[in-house]
C-alpha cells in the first residue's frame, strides 16, 4: 500500500511510496495537521542518489514497529534537498550547531508551532550499533523529552533561533583597498592550503577552493608580496589536484564522468555515485588548468570523456541535463538489493577474459591492476601517470566499455537511463544493469555543467561543447519561465518550485560564459548578455536583501514557511550563490558600463566582509569575487584577437568587440575606470591584459 508519495514528482520522494510511515510532503496542509494534533514533525531530508539515505529507507522506514510508533506520535514529513535546499539549509546549519557535524540523511524533530528543530541528527540504525542509537529508542525518547520537560524545550529552541539569527546576520567588513588586498591573499592561502595532500580519510574535488588556489597562481611572480609569503608552491599544488582527478579513480576511465568523492586519502576507491554539478565545476577547473599552461594530456582525454559520457548518458532528447546517477546497481535481475560500484569495478578474471595478455600486461602498467584488487576483491582503475595513453590501451579499454554497456564506444551514441530500480532489473540491457539515473533538470547544476563546457570549448578549440551548452541553456530560457517567473526543476517537461539564489546566479554565468565564449564565433551573438541582464534584473527585484546586503537564499515571496531567511556565502560541493552573484554584478558593469551593478556588488562585499576576514576556510567564492572587483579588466579588440586570447587563462577579463578601435591599434585595454594606451601589436596587447590580471 502506498503513501502521500506515490503521486511525487521527485525520484527521491517515490522511493519512500511503499513505506509504512505516513510520510507526507512538505506542504502547508501537513504543518497545519501536526500543529492541530500536537504532533513534533519528524522532517527527514535527502536525495536519489544518497547512499545511507537508500540504507535508512530500506531498513527503519520499512520497519512495521518503527512506523507504527511513528505514525501515532509524530508527524513525518519527507524533503527531496534537491527540490528545497533552502529548507535543507537551516535545518542542515541546525544539525552542525546540535552535533558539529552534518551530512545526508538529514533527520531532524521540529515543534509544529515554530518550526524550530530541537534535535537532529543523520543515519539511525534499526538496532544500536556504530555508536549510534537505535532508531525507534530515539523516537521514544523525544516524544517523552518532548511532553514532558517543556521548559527545557524552550530554552533550547530558543538558543538554536538565536544562533540561527545570528549567523544570518553578518557584520560589516572593512573594504579599504590595502586591506582588501591582503584580505584576497590571504584568502588565496586559506584554500591552497585546504587542496594541499589529503594524508587520511576522504577525498573530495573542492573545486572552489581549486579555482580559487589557481587564480591566485598568477600573482606569485618572482619578487611579488604573495611569494614572498606564501608558504605554498601554489601552481604545483593545483596541477596536483588536476592530476588527482584526471588520473585517480575518482574519474571513470572506461566510461568518463566523475564519481562523486573517493574513500580514501590516495583517489583510489570512489563512492560511486556520478553528480551533475561535480562534473561541471571540474570540466571547467581542468580547463583553466590547461590554459594556465599545464597541458597535460590526461586533462584533455578526462574533458573529452566525460563530455561523451554526458552526452550518451545525461543529456535528454530536450537538450537538457539529468542530476545524478547511483553508486549502486544490480548485479542480475534477481538480486534482492543493488551493489555499490558493480556498474564500474572489474574482477581479474574478467579483465583476463576480456582482454589479451598483452593487453592485460599494458592495463597493469598504466593502472593499478592486480590479482587481489583494490576494492572488496575487484579492480577499480586508477592511472599510475600522466601523458598519452596508447592506442593499444585504448582498444583494451573499448574492451572493457563494450563488456559494460553491450556495445562498443564508436557505435553506441546514447544510453538509455533506467530512472528506477524496477526499470533498471528489467530492461533489456546488453551489458551490465546500470545504476539507477535520476532525470530531473536542476537549473543550479545544469549551469554549472553550461559553464564547463562553455569553457572548455574556447580552451580546447572544441565547437561541439558549445553546441552542447546552447542546447541546455535553450531549454532551460524556454521552459523553465511561468508567469513571469524563473523555476528551479522540470520534470519531464514540467517546470515547478520558484528559483533560488544558486539557480539565478550559475545560470547568469552560464549565461555570460556563452556570451564570451561565443564572440569569437559571433560578435553579434548578444542573445546571451541580454538574457542574462533580464534574469538579473528578477534576481535582484526578489532575491536582494535591502537592509543587510546580498541575496537571500529564497525570493520574498517564497518563504513563508522558513524559520530564518539566509544569505548563502558558505561553498560546499557546489559554490555560494552570493559569490557566484558578486563576480556575476561585476561581469555586468563591465560589459554593460552600468555602474549600478558595481554598486551592487561593493555593497555585497561590504556585507560579507567580516566572515571573509574571520572564516576564510569558509567562502572561497568570495574571494574570487573580490579578485574580479580588485582586478577587472576589459578587453576590446577584434574578433580575430579574440579568438586567439579566449584559450589563455584570464580568470578577471571580460572581451568585448571594439568595432571602433583608435587608429592603427588592433586592441584596448580598460581597468576599472581607466584605459591604457592603444595596443598596436598582439605582443603589446597581452602584456598589457597581463599586468592588467595582477594590479590588485
Amino acid at each position: 500500500m502506498t503513501n502521500r508519495l506515490a503521486e511525487a514528482k521527485s525520484l527521491y520522494l517515490r522511493k519512500h511510496a511503499e513505506n509504512p510511515i505516513d510520510w507526507w510532503p512538505w506542504c502547508d496542509e501537513a504543518l497545519a495537521t501536526a500543529r492541530a494534533q500536537n504532533k513534533p514533525i519528524f522532517l527527514s531530508i535527502g536525495y536519489s542518489s544518497c547512499h545511507w539515505c537508500t540504507v535508512m529507507e530500506g531498513e527503519a522506514f520499512s520497519d512495521l514497529a518503527i512506523a507504527e510508533y511513528m505514525n501515532a506520535n509524530f508527524l513525518p514529513i519527507k524533503v527531496d534537498r534537491e527540490e528545497r535546499p533552502d529548507l535543507d539549509s537551516i535545518y542542515m546549519q541546525a544539525l552542525q550547531m546540535m552535533s558539529g557535524q552534518g551530512g545526508w540523511p538529514l533527520n531532524v524533530f521540529i515543534s509544529p508551532e515554530d518550526l524550530v528543530p530541537f534535535y537532529a541528527g543523520t543515519y539511525f540504525p534499526m538496532e544500536p550499533r556504530y555508536g549510534r542509537p537505535g532508531f525507534l529508542q530515539v523516537l521514544q525518547a523525544l516524544r517523552r523529552y518532548y511532553d514532558t520537560e517543556k521548559e527545557d524545550l524552550r530554552q533550547r529552541k530558543a538558543l538554536i533561533v538565536e544562533s540561527l539569527l545570528t549567523s544570518a546576520v553578518l557584520q560589516d567588513g572593512a573594504s579599504q583597498e590595502a586591506q582588501e588586498n591582503e584580505l584576497l591573499r590571504k584568502g588565496w592561502e586559506t584554500s591552497t592550503g585546504i587542496i594541499t595532500s589529503n594524508q587520511y580519510g576522504n577525498s573530495f574535488p573542492m573545486i572552489p577552493y581549486a579555482e580559487l588556489a589557481l587564480r591566485g597562481t598568477r600573482f606569485l611572480y618572482p619578487g611579488s608580496h604573495w611569494q614572498q609569503e606564501s608558504r605554498y608552491d601554489g601552481k604545483e599544488i593545483c596541477r596536483q589536484r588536476g592530476l588527482d582527478l584526471a588520473l585517480g579513480g575518482i574519474y571513470d576511465h572506461v566510461g568518463g564522468g566523475f564519481h562523486r568523492y573517493t574513500v580514501d586519502p590516495t583517489w583510489t576507491v570512489p563512492h560511486f555515485e556520478k553528480m551533475l554539478y561535480d562534473n561541471g565545476q571540474i570540466v571547467e577547473y581542468l580547463a583553466n588548468l590547461w590554459s594556465s599552461g599545464v597541458e597535460e594530456p590526461a586533462f584533455a582525454r578526462a574533458v573529452a570523456g566525460t563530455v561523451q559520457w554526458l552526452q550518451r548518458e545525461m543529456t535528454a532528447p530536450q537538450g537538457y541535463f539529468y542530476a545524478a546517477q547511483d553508486a549502486d546497481s544490480f548485479t542480475s535481475p534477481t538480486a534482492t538489493e543493488p551493489e555499490e560500484g558493480a556498474f564500474y569495478v572489474w574482477s581479474y578474471s574478467e579483465l583476463e577474459e576480456l582482454l589479451t595478455p598483452e593487453e592485460l600486461t599494458q592495463l597493469q602498467q598504466k593502472f593499478t591492476v592486480t590479482p587481489n584488487g583494490n576494492f572488496e576483491g575487484k579492480n577499480v582503475l586508477q592511472r599510475r601517470d600522466g601523458g598519452e595513453l596508447s592506442a593499444a590501451l585504448e582498444t583494451a579499454l573499448g574492451k572493457l566499455f563494450a563488456a559494460r554497456y553491450g556495445s562498443a564506444p564508436n557505435s553506441l551514441e546514447t544510453f538509455p537511463p533506467a530512472r528506477n530500480n524496477q526499470e533498471a532489473k528489467t530492461g533489456n540491457w546488453p551489458g551490465r544493469i546500470p545504476s539507477v539515473t535520476d532525470t530531473k533538470m536542476i537549473v543550479a547544476w545544469n549551469s554549472l555543467m553550461i559553464s564547463g563546457l562553455a569553457r572548455a570549448a574556447g580552451v580546447f578549440q572544441q565547437p561541439l561543447y558549445l553546441e552542447i551548452a546552447t542546447q541546455a541553456a535553450n531549454f532551460i530560457l524556454e521552459h523553465q519561465f511561468v508567469n513571469g517567473r524563473f523555476h528551479r526543476l522540470n520534470y519531464q517537461g514540467e517546470p515547478t518550485v520558484l528559483a533560488q539564489s544558486e539557480d539565478y546566479a550559475l545560470f547568469i554565468k552560464a549565461l555570460l560564459d556563452l556570451h564570451q565564449a561565443s564572440l569569437a564565433q559571433d560578435e553579434k551573438n548578444s542573445v546571451w548578455l541580454e538574457k542574462a541582464i533580464a534574469i538579473q534584473d528578477e534576481f535582484d527585484q526578489f532575491l536582494w536583501n535591502l537592509e543587510l546586503g546580498g541575496y537571500n537564499n529564497t525570493s520574498n515571496d517564497a518563504s513563508q514557511d522558513l524559520i530564518v531567511r539566509e544569505r548563502s556565502y558558505a561553498d560546499n560541493a557546489t559554490p555560494s550563490a552570493n559569490g557566484v552573484a558578486i563576480a556575476n554584478l561585476v561581469r555586468l558593469a563591465l560589459l554593460t558600463d552600468d555602474l549600478h551593478y558595481l554598486d551592487l556588488a561593493e555593497q555585497a562585499l561590504k556585507a560579507f566582509g567580516s566572515v571573509m576576514g574571520s572564516a576564510p576556510q569558509a567562502c572561497p567564492s568570495l574571494f574570487i569575487a573580490l579578485d574580479w572587483y580588485r582586478n577587472s579588466t576589459v578587453i576590446r579588440t577584434t574578433n580575430q584577437q579574440i579568438n586567439t586570447l579566449i584559450p589563455k587563462y584570464l580568470p578577471a577579463a571580460v572581451f568585448v568587440v571594439g568595432s571602433k578601435l583608435p587608429e592603427n591599434s588592433i586592441g584596448l585595454v580598460c581597468q576599472g575606470f581607466k584605459c591604457l594606451a592603444p595596443a598596436e601589436s598582439f605582443e603589446q596587447l597581452l602584456q598589457q591584459v597581463q599586468q592588467s590580471q595582477i594590479r590588485g
